[in-house]
């Protein structure tokens, strides 16, 4: 059987210390069991695309399975139903993160999606929306600008959530858009300005770390090639 196989690829790789490691970074213990992210990427490589066997591995009690089942999911064969499902499963940052990054964010489903969530209350259902814009904005390099301005609002709306992983997605996403070219700069550094100057001590944190990398000559350089 495919799934078992995978399983004990899974278990033999496993590795106490790479699960301390991971907890000392904030992730979510319950169900790790200490496979490294260029482990699954391997593993993901070996397997395949494979739908079927991506849904088997989400609804194991498996940390490391979640992130493999984004791995290798057919970004064509997911559904709504079953984005919403996943995303109400997500309890750390690395699962959601590494799920909208390599296969959220290539589905039909994304942009709908990324401004859907973001105004969801649940803390990792709201990150997963400012990590959906963060991720389009490194990935979707033909995407046109109008497309990211519609989520200017949604981070100056969202800026002032004290809850650590979801202020750290607004902020990426900022960043992420304010590095796509020089128009989304320049508007990226009017919405950080704005933020820097909120009573709101999250919204202060988000702009003034986006501002010291976006107003950076390295930064602003790579943008105007």
């Amino acid at each position: 059987m495919e799934l078992e196989k995978i399983l004990n690829k899974l278990r033999d790789a496993a590795n106490p210390t790479v699960a301390d490691g991971m907890t000392r970074f904030g992730i979510n213990k319950k169900n790790v069991i200490g496979v490294s992210i260029p482990t699954l990427r391997a593993i993901a490589k070996q397997t395949g695309k494979n739908h079927t066997l991506a849904l088997q591995l989400w609804d194991q009690d498996i940390h490391e399975a979640k992130i493999l089942a984004g791995m290798i999911d057919d970004p064509r064969e997911v559904t709504e139903e079953q984005i919403e499902s996943w995303v109400n499963d997500f309890d750390s940052w690395d699962v959601c993160d590494q799920t909208c990054n390599n296969l959220l964010r290539k589905t039909s489903h994304a942009y709908l999606k990324a401004n859907e969530w973001c105004r969801r209350e649940k803390e990792f259902v709201k990150r997963a929306g400012f990590a959906l814009i963060a991720t389009l904005a490194v990935g979707d390099k033909k995407a046109e600008d109008h497309l990211f301005e519609v989520f200017f609002n949604h981070i100056a709306d969202h800026a002032t959530d004290n809850r650590n992983f979801v202020k750290k997605a607004v902020n990426w996403a900022l960043r992420q858009i304010g590095k796509r070219n020089l128009r989304l700069h320049k508007r990226a550094l009017q919405v950080a300005e704005s933020l820097a100057k909120h009573p709101s001590p999250s919204a202060r944190w988000i702009a003034n770390d986006a501002l010291r990398e976006l107003r950076s000559e390295k930064i602003i350089a790579r943008i105007k090639r």
